[in-house]
């Protein structure tokens, strides 16, 4: 393996630097929660990943409408986080990352941005300026509802961040210049789709080499911290939560600990990143009765990388879904049990890991 070896001290560094810097920017306390995730789709795929997304999670249909050549099927969930699927008439930014072994029959495929709340955007992008960010647009998108911009995707995660100040009430993604689409979408009414709740966190696949410079970055996008690691050894594999406050989404990067090297070698992380490319690996959501969610998905039809790992008295249980045909992402469901203080624990964290050998 290459003589590159992950280790905490240096990242720490990292973070405080990154701090200070949000801090002399006047980029602390600007930007604020998740407010949604794009997932781009096939234009073949659409409503398939819009119905999927409402009978296996939490989301909820709002609205379906196009605009500038993207449709998009707008899903609501608990705690007000949108989901939107959108396709597009033409290839979008997002393509090149997109082309894996694994991953290239779905060129246009992936969870594409996560956007966050801002107050002053205008103050925003110019002290983005000064950090030399490169957004999609010149200048802010404005509509008659909210100005947004977004980065170009990140050479280590492939995602882009957003960021959207709203002119009244938040979270009206249909403007004025959309044309409504007639898609019939319903939620199914299945009891455990109930003890399905907000979005818990998501988690990108990035190259060893590439971990401490994806959190950064994002740490400098966002007001988001460096909270913890956790280390597989066995599994050459990290496991890095970035944390807004305690009560908030939480950004996830997994790892190698060291770079890949060969087939069968490197672990199911960087193998994972081998195969699909630097991309998000899956959304959790928060359940409650997580058994009875489990063998209902199970009844339903869906299938599990792994089963139940974790307990109640470990105060932590959680399941990988197998990855979607339609968005390729896979669902985490995961439930925190009272008296637990904790986000993760390593004996968790190790088996997911290695369930995903299993895509």
């Amino acid at each position: 393996m290459s003589a590159f070896h992950n280790d905490d001290s240096l990242l720490r560094q990292g973070t405080e630097a990154a701090l200070a810097e949000r801090r002399r920017l006047g980029l602390e306390g600007l930007v604020g929660g998740l407010e949604a995730v794009v997932i781009g789709v096939e234009p073949a795929q659409f409503e398939e990943a819009a119905a999927e997304l409402l009978a296996r999670t939490s989301c909820a249909p709002e609205a379906a409408f196009e605009a500038g050549g993207e449709r998009c099927c707008l899903l609501n969930t608990p705690g007000d986080v949108r989901v939107l699927v959108q396709t597009r008439s033409v290839h979008g930014p997002f393509r090149a990352y997109n082309l894996g072994p694994k991953s290239m029959h779905r060129p246009n495929t992936r969870l594409e941005t996560f956007v966050f709340g801002c107050a002053d955007l205008d103050r925003y992008v110019a002290a983005q300026a000064k950090r030399g960010t490169r957004f999609l647009t010149p200048a802010p998108v404005e509509t008659d509802t909210y100005r947004f911009i977004q980065t170009a995707p990140s050479q280590y995660t492939g995602n882009s961040t957003g960021v959207i100040q709203w002119k009244g009430a938040p979270g009206r993604f249909r403007h004025g210049g959309c044309r409504d689409l007639d898609l019939r979408l319903s939620k199914p009414d299945k009891p455990h789709l109930a003890r399905i709740f907000e979005l818990d966190h998501a988690a990108t696949r990035v190259h060893a080499q590439d971990r401490d410079p994806a959190i950064l970055e994002f740490m400098g996008l966002t007001g988001y911290h460096f909270d913890f690691a956790v280390y597989v050894e066995p599994l050459n594999s990290i496991t890095n939560v970035a944390r807004l406050s305690e009560r908030d989404f939480a950004m996830v990067f997994t790892s190698g600990i060291e770079p890949y090297s060969a087939d069968g070698s490197s672990g199911p992380t960087e193998q994972y990143i081998h195969n699909y490319g630097r991309r998000v690996h899956h959304v959790a959501f928060r359940c409650e009765e997580i058994e009875e969610v489990f063998e209902a998905l199970k009844a339903d039809g869906m299938e599990f990388l792994v089963g139940l790992v974790g307990s109640p008295a470990e105060g932590l249980r959680q399941t990988f879904g197998r990855p979607s045909p339609h968005t390729l992402l896979v669902n985490e469901y995961i439930q925190r049990f009272e008296g637990f203080d904790g986000f993760f624990t390593k004996n968790n964290v190790t088996l997911l890991t290695k369930a995903t050998e299993n895509q």
